[in-house]
């Protein structure tokens, strides 16, 4: 059992990294908050939008599906960051029987990088179907001459569609750098 003296001369380190962790996942979870919300208003206008066109574009859809999974991904994300906080808000308590082991917090955070990662990965598979699209359509448009075939057409809802996968990206690029830092910090302490 620790002395009152021992427990006095960790609390500061102690409270130090769980304040740096608690303002960390605040931080994060706000930005990757909105811009999981800028990316799914963005899907949801060219999700929603494609009903209303006469010539549904299917390659498009692939593009869609990939940036609602990388969405979900993110919104897990932004969880974590919440998480974050409250692993903070323990490691600044200053009873040490509350505090979570560093290999928990270093194995919560692990985990963070590689739900990042992988919605990073998913973002731009999104995105990689999306510019496919976008290349043929632009690629299929003889130049000037007035396009008579409407699925040539480079419409602002297949641009909605690349806005959310990489507004995804960004998100979970985010995610991923601020879990890297924390882990780097984690491991000073």
């Amino acid at each position: 059992m620790q002395t009152e003296s021992e427990v006095r001369s960790l609390a500061p380190a102690t409270q130090g990294i769980g304040h740096t962790v608690r303002l960390t996942g605040w931080i994060a979870f706000w930005v990757q908050l909105g811009l999981a919300v800028v990316s799914g208003i963005a899907l949801l206008v060219a999700a929603t939008g494609r009903g209303f066109a006469d010539q549904a574009n299917p390659g498009l859809g692939v593009g869609i599906f990939w940036a609602v999974c990388a969405v979900l991904v993110l919104l897990f994300g932004v969880y974590w960051d919440y998480r974050y906080t409250r692993i903070g808000k323990s490691l600044e308590n200053l009873n040490p029987a509350l505090h979570p082991s560093k290999a928990d917090t270093t194995k919560a955070i692990r985990l963070a990088i590689i739900v990042s990662l992988v919605g990073i990965l998913l973002a731009i598979l999104g995105a990689g179907a999306t510019v496919a699209v976008l290349v043929a359509k632009s690629i299929s448009q003889p130049p000037g001459v007035a396009i008579t075939d409407p699925n040539k057409i480079i419409r602002a809802l297949d641009v909605f569609v690349m806005l959310g996968n990489i507004t995804a990206i960004t998100g979970n690029f985010l995610g991923t750098i601020t879990s890297i830092w924390l882990l780097e910090q984690v491991h000073k302490h």
